[in-house]
């Protein structure tokens, strides 16, 4: 049975059961030569110690841990996941490095530590993998599988990945949005039943500045004091529907290889859930003590998601016109407590605000 295209579980067996005897001989002798990193595929190596820790360090990395990463490369990252996770699930696209990294990491495969994924991550179903893995023949020694196949819920992961640029828009869209992955062909991650419990991300500077938009989530129908706010964007409000985003560090070009022209940073989306959408609402399990049973004032019922973001996408749709124009077929804005939205732009308003118009009855 095929599981995903070029798949490699343990014993030395890829997903078709072809043995692999003298297989990664030949291997070690077609990886020798120096590997060429490819600019189509936006392959820039992380090559920096610190930030490599720092990134295992926001994953919390523990033994019981199931790690989806995404663009291997030369498996830097993943030796130092490897050291930690119970498992490392890693797709890579690029057929040289999925055979370098067959051979680079043969034990871990072979003791089911390691399942290496040769494919498009956009057309990846990791709760698939998962559960196909699971459901598996077990090895002596290696990672204990429980039986998942009734009760998909068990099914957590967290995803630590340096995504690769030139997909950053198509991943971030798939992981993030709110018909995530629809336009790729692609799988859901934060809207999909299985949502990842957490992510660490390296992506391009600028891209983790739109996600984290103003520092806090402040409301225009409370005072800022004379705070500066910030800018949202609507790939802040996807993020932000569905987890809590944080700047980890930032890295220099310097620390990549080949150097790319824009420096990168590490970002943390933690606490994932759709509390936002649930019927009542529901906090993450961190914020049971903090919160009652919704962040927005304990008790109050979630959104629709899909009125939700039409509202939102209606309003970012002409950036620089006013959310009374923007709005005027979905949302009253002369009601008392909307008022005060008339002559902002998308860009003006919090996460909380645009829940607080998405819970307005339709016109």
């Amino acid at each position: 049975m095929k599981l995903v295209e070029d798949t490699t579980f343990g014993g030395g067996l890829p997903s078709d059961g072809e043995a692999t005897s003298g297989f990664f001989n030949l291997q070690k002798i077609r990886t020798q030569k120096k590997f060429v990193p490819r600019k189509s595929l936006g392959q820039n190596f992380l090559k920096s110690e610190p930030a490599l820790k720092k990134i295992i360090e926001a994953g919390e990395v523990k033994k019981d841990d199931i790690i989806l990463e995404i663009g291997p490369g030369r498996g830097k990252l993943t030796e130092k996941l490897l050291e930690r996770a119970g498992l490392v699930i890693a797709v890579e696209k690029d057929r040289e490095l999925f055979e370098f990294l067959k051979t680079k990491f043969e034990k871990e495969i072979e003791t089911n530590a390691f399942v290496l994924i040769h494919g498009d991550v956009l057309n990846f179903d990791v709760r698939e993998t998962i559960l196909k893995f699971f459901s598996g023949p077990r090895i002596s020694g290696s990672l204990s599988r429980p039986d998942h196949s009734k009760n998909l819920e068990l099914l957590r992961y967290k995803i630590i990945a340096n995504i690769p640029y030139n997909i950053t828009g198509a991943i971030l869209r798939k992981f993030l949005s709110a018909k995530g992955g629809s336009a790729s062909g692609g799988k859901k991650f934060l809207t999909a039943r299985n949502q990842p419990e957490r992510m660490v991300l390296m992506v391009q500077k600028e891209v983790a500045e739109r996600i984290l938009g103003r520092r806090e989530n402040i409301s225009y129908s409370k005072p800022s004091h004379g705070r500066k706010l910030g800018k949202e964007s609507i790939l802040s409000i996807s993020v932000k529907a569905y987890g809590e985003p944080k700047m980890i560090m930032k890295v220099p070009a310097r620390y990549f290889s080949p150097t790319p022209q824009v420096d990168s940073a590490v970002i943390l989306i933690k606490n994932i859930s759709r509390k936002n959408f649930e019927i009542p609402a529901q906090p993450s399990p961190k914020e049971r003590e903090r919160f009652g049973a919704s962040p927005f004032g304990g008790g109050m019922e979630g959104v629709n998601e899909e009125r939700f973001w039409k509202i939102v996408k209606a309003g970012f749709a002409h950036k620089r016109k006013k959310l009374s124009g923007n709005l005027k077929n979905l949302v009253s804005l002369e009601k008392t407590n909307l008022a005060v939205f008339k002559d902002k732009r998308a860009e003006d308003l919090s996460l909380t605000d645009w829940i607080l118009l998405a819970r307005t009855p339709n016109l």
